[in-house]
C-alpha cells in the first residue's frame, strides 16, 4: 500500500549539484513516489546566500541556518552537498542525533572521517549513504559494498578525476605541454581557478581511500593514500610512453598484497598500455577497474562530476535509504572486520620508466647496469641515443619494490656520467 505521508528532506547546499538534486526532486516527483512507495518532500534548503534567486525552489524553504534545519525532528533524510570538513560533519553528527539519515556527496570528509560518522549512524539507527562521493554518476560504491560483498576484491585501479584526465587526453592527443592543457581545461570549466586539488591528486587520494576501505573492508583513511600530482608530466613522457604503446594517466591504484596481510592505496602518474581499456577512457570521464577473485574483471565507466550526474547518484542514495526507512531498516554500514594494515609506499612492488642524460662513451650503460643490479632491480629495456658527447638513456625495469627502485634513482644521481635524471614514471600492467 502506497503510504500518502510524504517523507521530508533537507537539502544542504544548493548550488551546482544541489539545484540539481532539487530540481530531479520536483520534475520527477511521481516516479520517485512510486519507486519509493510514498512521497518525497523537500523541507528545507539551507544556504549562505538567501537572496539568490534559485528557480524551481519555493523561497520559503530557504534558510541560512542549517543547525536548525537537521534539529527539527521530522526531517527523514538530509542530503548534504556542500563539501568541506566543516559544518558538514557537525550537521551530519547533529541530523543522525535528530533522527535523520543522511545522504552526501563528500568525498574529503567520509575519507577523513567516514568510521567515525558510520558508527555515529549505527549508534542511532541511521543510514550513510555516498555514491556520488566517489565517480560522480558511476555506480561504484554500491557496487562494491553490496552486489560483491559475497566475493574478494583483490585490486581497484581507476581514473576518478575529469580533470586530470582531460589535460592528460589534450597532451596525448594534440602534443600540448601541461600548461597548455590546464589553460585550455580552465577555459572550458573543466577546472578550477585553484586546480590543487585536482592536479595534485588530492581529490583522487581522498576517493581512493574511500574504494579501498570499501573493497578491503577495513579502514583507510586520507592520510593513509600516497599521493603525486602530475604537474611534472611533460610531451617528453608522452613521447617515451607512445614509443613503448603506452599512454598516462593520473591513476588511483588500491590493492591487496599478495598474501593477503595488507593492503595499498596510491594515487601517481603512470604509464599504462594501450590495450588496457582505462587507456581509451577521454576528455573528462572517469572509469574504474575492479578486479574480483569470482567476478573476474570488471569495469565502471561515465561521466566523473557535473551537476546533473552527481545529482543522479544523490538521488539513487536518496531512493535507497528512503525505502530503507518505510521498511523500518538500514542499509550496508562500516565494514572494516579485517583491519588490514596499509603498507608503506616504499614496499609497493611496481616497475618505472627512467630517463637519464648521460656521457656519451663508452661504459656509461655498464656502470648503470650496475647500479640497478647492486639495488636488486632487474632491467627489462633499455634504449639508447645520443651524439657530440651527450646521451639519453632509457630504462623500464621489472617489478621490484618500491623503496629498491627509488634508493636506485638516487644512486644514479651520484654517477659523474649522469648529467641528470630527466623523468621518472611508474608503469602500470605488462
Amino acid at each position: 500500500m502506497m503510504r500518502t505521508r510524504p517523507l521530508k528532506v533537507a537539502l544542504l547546499g544548493c548550488g551546482v549539484v544541489g539545484s540539481e538534486v532539487a530540481r530531479i526532486m520536483t520534475t520527477h516527483a511521481d516516479d520517485l513516489t512510486a519507486r519509493i512507495g510514498a512521497p518525497v518532500e523537500l523541507a528545507g534548503v539551507a544556504v549562505r546566500r538567501p537572496s539568490k534567486v534559485r528557480a524551481g525552489i519555493d523561497p520559503a524553504l530557504v534558510t541560512t541556518d542549517a543547525t536548525a534545519l537537521v534539529k527539527r525532528g521530522d526531517i527523514d533524510v538530509v542530503v548534504e552537498v556542500i563539501g568541506g570538513i566543516e559544518p558538514a560533519r557537525t550537521l551530519i553528527t547533529t541530523a543522525f542525533e535528530h533522527g535523520a539519515s543522511v545522504v552526501s556527496a563528500n568525498k574529503a570528509l567520509i575519507a577523513q572521517d567516514g568510521a567515525a560518522l558510520h558508527a555515529t549512524a549505527e549508534q542511532h539507527g541511521r543510514d550513510l549513504y555516498y555514491e556520488a562521493a566517489v565517480a560522480g554518476a558511476i555506480p561504484l560504491i554500491r557496487p562494491l559494498r553490496e552486489s560483491l560483498a559475497g566475493d574478494k576484491v583483490n585490486r581497484v585501479l581507476g581514473i576518478v578525476n575529469g580533470t586530470t584526465n582531460f589535460i592528460l587526453d589534450k597532451m596525448d592527443s594534440t602534443g600540448a605541454g601541461y600548461q597548455e592543457a590546464l589553460d585550455e581545461a580552465t577555459a572550458l570549466g573543466y577546472a578550477e581557478a585553484d586546480p590543487t586539488a585536482d592536479v595534485e591528486g588530492f581529490d583522487a587520494a581522498a576517493k581512493a581511500a574511500i574504494l579501498a576501505g570499501i573493497a578491503f573492508h577495513t579502514r583507510v583513511r586520507l592520510d593513509d593514500v600516497y599521493r603525486e600530482g602530475m604537474a611534472d608530466v611533460t610531451a617528453a613522457d608522452f613521447a617515451s610512453a607512445k614509443r613503448m604503446g603506452c599512454t598516462i594517466k593520473l591513476l588511483a591504484i588500491c590493492e591487496r598484497a599478495a598474501d593477503g596481510g595488507s593492503v595499498t592505496a596510491c594515487v601517481h602518474p603512470a604509464m599504462i598500455p594501450l590495450s588496457h581499456p582505462l587507456a581509451s577512457v577521454r576528455e573528462a570521464y572517469n572509469a574504474v577497474f575492479v578486479e574480483a577473485e569470482a567476478a573476474g574483471q570488471l569495469m565502471f565507466y561515465g561521466p566523473g562530476a557535473g551537476g546533473a550526474p552527481t545529482a543522479s547518484a544523490v538521488l539513487g542514495d536518496l531512493v535507497a535509504v528512503c525505502r530503507n526507512k518505510l521498511g523500518e531498516a538500514t542499509g550496508p554500514g562500516d565494514s572494516a572486520y579485517t583491519q588490514l594494515p596499509v603498507s608503506p609506499m616504499g614496499e609497493v612492488v611496481t616497475r618505472y620508466h627512467i630517463s637519464l642524460d648521460v656521457a656519451d662513451k663508452p661504459g656509461v650503460l655498464a656502470q648503470v647496469a650496475t647500479v640497478f643490479a647492486e639495488h636488486g632491480v632487474s632491467i627489462d629495456t633499455v634504449r639508447q641515443t645520443g651524439k657530440d658527447g651527450e646521451a639519453s638513456l632509457v630504462v623500464v625495469t621489472h617489478r621490484a619494490p618500491d623503496a629498491a627502485l627509488s634508493g636506485t634513482v638516487e644512486a644514479l644521481r651520484r654517477l659523474d656520467t649522469v648529467r641528470g635524471v630527466a623523468s621518472i614514471m611508474r608503469v602500470e600492467g605488462e
